[in-house]
């Protein structure tokens, strides 16, 4: 079966806007697009089951509340947002330094060391003024660069709930915090909430190949140390094929090991922007649904593909997630029941879908809330019936401190870039000028390093 979908996309040599169109071929979907002074592209965006046609999450768009550029020259290049734009901020990232004490083969910021100029605090409290008036209520995450590189990141924390921000996360590679247990605890008591911690795998050869070298003791020593401090940690692992797609389960079986400290594993397919600017061939892409099905095949059906449901923020094509019941036996139990066999869900309001989404990304990613509740069960049936199913009381009560997410983001880079996609963003960067551009056209690179916004 063959048919077409219209979008549009931009040449990956000159940037300009050209048509383009999702292309089914039996099981494989492509994003297929011309330009007429440099040739036709094409992108595996989609592969097998789920299949693509019935992966969907409805929503009816919603105009940012407040909208800081005109539409002009039409969507990506009215960023800020503009009136096009169909979704609110979910989360909203400040780029807090350009320094970084890595220098990882890959890297969406294309970080430079730790030369540089780092923003003022006077210029980053202009900025949670203007995500306060662009995105109320948002969540937002402080990013670079390398943030824990500031001596200052405890007061910019502070600054930020301040300003009355409820959920503040620290994108970061974890080697200060695995090292400066003091730093973690002024972090912690500025009000931070979370780390979204750069997490590739359980084996120092896939650090080696993907941040320059060993890593992972370091890795675990940030993880012990945000357990202490009662800050929620959240594994980022930047998928590569041939590199550490063999090692997911090993991951979700380390953050099921580790629950409640751990709360959440969120999955990123390598995306081709930043360092990553060679043409990708498709077997240099982990789409969507064959990474849920490598999380059921590594994990021996614990974590099921079946589990995992569309978006209600952001577009469909672009995330999966669920939710588990980490056991006391390091069994997992999923929350929310299957998507196999559901009915079409009714459409709802795209600022609806960001509302929940902010409210769950605050109450999950952050630390679990311990409670008193006696010795735990050690059972697999944990005071539930013999066949194993799940008191209810049992369940409420585990249900508070060991809930964990699992997710992935499937970014766009400027080959597969999808503007149908990139309209529907929730997650948004904080440009230096104060205008909210996507994640994805945030970090757009052309085939010979040029960029739409970033400095």
């Amino acid at each position: 079966m063959i048919f077409a979908q219209d979008t549009a996309s931009l040449c990956p040599v000159c940037l300009s806007r050209i048509p383009a169109q999702r292309v089914v071929r039996g099981s494989a979907v492509y994003l297929e697009k011309s330009c007429p002074d440099h040739g036709a592209f094409s992108a595996r965006i989609w592969e097998g089951v789920p299949e693509f046609t019935g992966w969907q999450r409805p929503k009816i768009p919603t105009r940012p509340p407040h909208c800081a550029h005109p539409v002009e020259r039409g969507c990506p290049f009215d960023c800020g947002l503009c009136p096009d734009h169909r979704q609110r901020s979910c989360t909203i990232i400040l780029e807090v330094t350009d320094r970084c004490n890595l220098a990882c083969p890959v890297c969406y910021a294309d970080a430079r060391g730790m030369d540089g100029d780092d923003p003022s605090l006077a210029t980053i409290q202009t900025w949670y003024a203007a995500a306060r008036e662009a995105g109320a209520g948002s969540n937002i995450q402080l990013s670079g660069g390398e943030p824990t590189v500031r001596e200052d990141l405890p007061r910019i924390v502070a600054m930020g709930c301040e300003a009355g921000f409820r959920f503040i996360q620290v994108n970061t590679n974890g080697l200060r915090l695995g090292r400066d247990p003091e730093f973690v605890r002024e972090l912690k008591s500025a009000g931070l909430s979370s780390v979204f911690l750069q997490f590739d795998g359980t084996d120092d050869a896939i650090y080696r190949k993907l941040r320059g070298r060993d890593l992972l003791d370091e890795k675990l020593a940030a993880i012990n140390a945000c357990a202490r401090n009662q800050i929620g940690v959240v594994l980022v692992p930047t998928l590569v094929p041939g590199v550490n797609d063999h090692d997911i389960g090993n991951i979700l079986r380390l953050a099921v090991d580790r629950s409640p400290s751990i709360r959440s594993v969120h999955f990123q397919p390598v995306s081709y922007f930043g360092r990553m600017l060679h043409p990708p061939q498709d077997t240099d892409r982990l789409t969507l649904p064959q990474l849920m099905r490598s999380i059921e095949a590594q994990t021996g059906a614990g974590f099921k593909a079946d589990h995992f449901k569309p978006p209600g923020c952001e577009n469909a094509l672009c995330s999966f997630s669920a939710s588990f019941l980490t056991m006391p036996d390091k069994s997992v139990r999923a929350v929310g029941g299957t998507r196999t066999g559901k009915c079409c869900p009714a459409p709802i309001q795209a600022d609806v879908g960001a509302a929940k989404a902010i409210a769950f990304v605050a109450r999950q990613w952050g630390a679990a809330q311990r409670e008193s509740t006696g010795p735990e069960p050690a059972c697999r049936a944990c005071d539930g019936d013999a066949d194993g199913s799940m008191g209810l009381d049992f369940f409420l009560q585990r249900a508070k401190t060991h809930l964990l997410s699992v997710s992935a983001m499937a970014f766009q880079d400027v080959w597969n870039l999808d503007l149908e996609r990139a309209r529907d963003c929730c997650i948004h960067v904080m440009a230096p000028d104060r205008r909210l551009v996507p994640f994805c056209l945030y970090n757009l690179t052309g085939s010979t390093g040029q960029r739409l916004y970033r400095p």
